[in-house]
């Protein structure tokens, strides 16, 4: 689990409610017709605007903000070491026994294996990684037009309530109430906007950077194991998408071409969550 996205909406959602216990009743704030107003609004634009297979994917999405952990590009860089280890043992071929959870990391190893060259590599990783950014770019997008959505139909619910309001000035001691509920609208759009929708779409935003890292780590080192096939060069490149301070050192038994297996200090290459292989 995600710990620092549990913490953060939780965190945030108590201050709230706390200053609102501390202030006041919560009854104040719990309006049915208001809640109907701006959820039942968000949602149904929401569902005009984007088909309904791209929402439900982005609302299991949301899940996964607070169900995976950080993927470590430093386990996918000892990965692709040992790939690279794997080839100079037993050649190129072998990588088409790879077995991994990663569909990209499959493919990496089948190109590899079937000697392509280059170019064919790069056009075919290159394409994978596009599409997945455009995929994420929808999922975000939808969360975005959430938080633009629901300040909007609070607004409109807030307009209902004064039109309300104003259609019983003869009564002067409703008018406070009726305010009240007016604005009630206006505080559930803002805060969905603020507290749900728009952290959710940084969140995914933030995971898909940092999975593009791990595919550009995986078509980097493709493309490397390829041309110089050495571990220690695989290392060298790869190390560069990880700034110095975060880079963990690895020691190689031989670079010298005897096949000696990467290791990062206290782990091997396929620790910490990140797909395993097997041969």
């Amino acid at each position: 689990m995600d710990l620092a996205s549990f913490f953060g909406i939780l965190s945030g959602l108590a201050l709230i409610f706390s200053a609102i216990f501390l202030n006041g009743n919560i009854e104040d704030f719990i309006n049915v017709p208001g809640i109907m107003i701006v959820m039942g609004g968000t949602f149904a634009a929401t569902f005009l605007t984007f088909p309904f297979k791209d929402v439900m994917s982005a609302f299991k999405a949301a899940f996964f903000v607070f169900a995976r952990k950080k993927e470590d590009p430093n386990v996918m860089i000892a990965t692709m070491v040992d790939l690279c280890n794997i080839t100079r043992k037993k050649g190129l071929i072998s990588l088409q026994n790879v077995k991994t959870r990663s569909i990209f990391l499959k493919r990496a190893a089948a190109l590899i294996s079937d000697s392509s060259d280059e170019e064919t590599i790069r056009a075919t990783l290159r394409i994978e990684i596009d599409s997945l950014k455009m995929r994420h770019y929808i999922v975000q997008e939808i969360f975005r037009k959430m938080a633009m959505y629901a300040p909007s139909f609070g607004m409109i619910g807030t307009l209902i309530g004064l039109i309300q309001m104003l259609s019983k000035l003869d009564d002067p001691s409703s008018i406070g109430p009726a305010m009240a509920v007016a604005l009630l609208t206006t505080f559930y759009g803002s805060l969905l906007a603020t507290m749900i929708f728009l952290p959710i779409a940084g969140k995914l935003k933030t995971r898909t950077v940092e999975q593009v890292v791990n595919l550009e780590i995986i078509f980097e080192g493709a493309v490397c194991i390829l041309n110089a096939n050495s571990p220690m060069m695989v290392y060298e490149r790869l190390s560069s998408f990880i700034p110095n301070k975060s880079r963990r050192p690895m020691k190689f038994k031989d670079t010298g071409g005897g096949g000696g297996k990467g290791k990062r200090k206290g782990g091997g290459g396929s620790s910490g969550g990140m797909p395993s292989l097997g041969l």
